[in-house]
């Protein structure tokens, strides 16, 4: 077994808080944010393996996992607003050296993220026919294709559930190369499997899109498994269990925190939907090279996530010291690496475009159309960048309202009204679609650079305990809202 999931030795879980408040920006940020990073890297090589596997099966089949994510999205949004409340609290816990309080709650955490789960588990299984049939209008080249990985993607969104909650944990106490690496392990399992279901390869039978969903569900279980043994046996202090204990007070705390985010979650859920199917309206060529031209861009902005998960920690562990100077400063320089990394890609990918979309398309009307999208969004995609960046400092310190705000106006203003206005009512068809998202990427990403520099976000949102150094009585302050 590896040194770094080595479990037997335990650690306390404030162990990484020094560092994190006190070492050199970058290179803390860089620590934290590389294992996120290659995690994705990895997440990253896994989809467009899946979607190479995919087109060797049937061409429009790469279509097929484009039109369940924003389904997907709309769902975990009850599990995103549930991270970023409890990312602050708990991250904002341990810099405040609280760690009874940190227990208690990501125990909380746990057991709303569990009950929430199975929940949205059933209710996708329940209600997919109405939502592809009906909602965003999939076409029916891959309809039938669309219904059966959807049904076992169902249980993937449960699993998802667990895992997301231990990963999100973990890095809140700073710990980020071992979910990094147990989900490595677990993607590179399905990147081996993935063939073999999707193509029938020797004794397995050729599955196509409920193979590739099939490895999705399988690398979920190994992941959950593997992080809360790691959780239990390394972090030993860090009690995380199902739990009654859910007061009015901590349940206050998560709606005032994590209410913008759910709102926005929903909304940009909706909003993907809407998208989608104004995509759908103009056909298979479009939904095919909508979902070639992603998995391109993802090899882009695949730095994003690793440096936005360190962002989100690093402000709101600083916030719970007391250093709400550093945590502003962390954020800015966040933004402007983060920009500097995506440019430096973009500038990579653009002049390799056409031999990529030629890997997943035969199609010369799909290879066109694809070519199309990349040449429109790949030069904004830097901004969107920006646009992450303060959506994890809101997550970091608790204060999410106008970021979910820059989120809603970028959606359904630019990328869905102005979007079906260029496509259908003055005739622009897919191209209108394409710019609508380029556009919705530079509004996103200035007004939220100002707001990193200038917005009133840096203070916490906990309550603090201090302990008088004569009297050794307990009181309680809270930082202003």
């Amino acid at each position: 077994m590896s040194d770094d999931l080595e479990v037997s030795e335990t650690y306390s879980i404030g162990q990484h808080r020094d560092r994190i408040i006190g070492g050199p920006i970058f290179r803390t940020l860089l620590w934290l944010g590389v294992p996120l990073l290659l995690n994705q890297l990895i997440v990253v090589v896994y989809n467009v393996a899946d979607a190479y596997w995919l087109s060797l099966y049937e061409e429009v089949s790469i279509g097929v996992p484009r039109q369940v994510w924003p389904v997907i999205m709309l769902f975990m949004a009850i599990l995103n607003a549930l991270t970023a409340a409890n990312q602050s609290t708990v991250s904002q816990y341990i810099g405040a050296k609280n760690f009874k309080e940190a227990s208690l709650s990501a125990s909380r955490f746990f057991t709303v993220s569990f009950i929430t789960g199975a929940a949205m588990c059933t209710l996708l299984l329940t209600l997919r026919e109405f939502i592809f049939s009906w909602l965003i209008s999939v076409p029916p080249e891959i309809h039938e294709d669309v219904m059966k990985y959807s049904a076992v993607i169902s249980f993937d969104v449960f699993f998802n559930c667990i895992v997301f909650t231990y990963a999100t944990l973990l890095g809140s106490i700073g710990d980020t190369k071992k979910p990094a690496i147990i989900n490595g392990i677990a993607v590179g399992l399905n990147i081996l499997l993935d063939p073999f279901l999707v193509l029938g390869i020797g004794p397995f039978p050729r599955l196509g899109v409920v193979g590739a969903s099939i490895t999705d569900v399988l690398g979920k279980i190994i992941s959950m498994i593997a992080l809360a043994y790691v959780i239990r046996r390394k972090y030993p202090d860090l009690k995380i269990g199902f739990t009654k204990d859910i007061d009015f007070e901590w349940a206050r705390l998560v709606i005032r925190i994590g209410l913008p985010v759910l709102i926005f979650g929903l909304t940009n859920g909706f909003a993907f939907l809407f998208q989608l199917k104004i995509i759908n309206l103009l056909g298979i060529i479009a939904a095919t090279a909508y979902s070639i031209g992603f998995i391109i861009m993802d090899m882009v902005d695949g730095a994003l996530w690793g440096l936005v998960g360190a962002n989100a920690i690093m402000v709101g562990q600083n916030l719970g010291a007391g250093n709400n100077d550093r945590a502003r400063e962390i954020s800015f320089k966040s933004a402007l690496f983060l920009f500097s990394i995506v440019a430096i890609g973009v500038v990579i990918i653009y002049p390799l475009r056409m031999g990529m979309v030629d890997i997943f398309a035969d199609d010369p009307a799909i290879i066109s159309e694809t070519e199309l999208f990349l040449r429109t969004l790949l030069p904004t995609l830097p901004f969107f960048g920006l646009f992450m960046i303060a959506m994890s400092t809101g997550r970091g310190s608790g204060h999410t309202t106008f970021p979910t705000l820059i989120g809603i106006l970028r959606l359904w203003v630019v990328r869905i009204a102005l979007g079906y206005y260029l496509a259908f009512s003055i005739s622009m068809g897919a191209l209108g679609a394409w710019l609508a998202i380029s556009l919705s990427n530079i509004v996103g990403g200035i007004p939220a650079i100002l707001w990193i520099k200038y917005g009133g976000w840096a203070k916490a949102i906990i309550e603090k305990k201090i302990v008088s150094t004569t009297s050794k009585t307990i009181t309680s302050q809270k930082e202003d809202n």
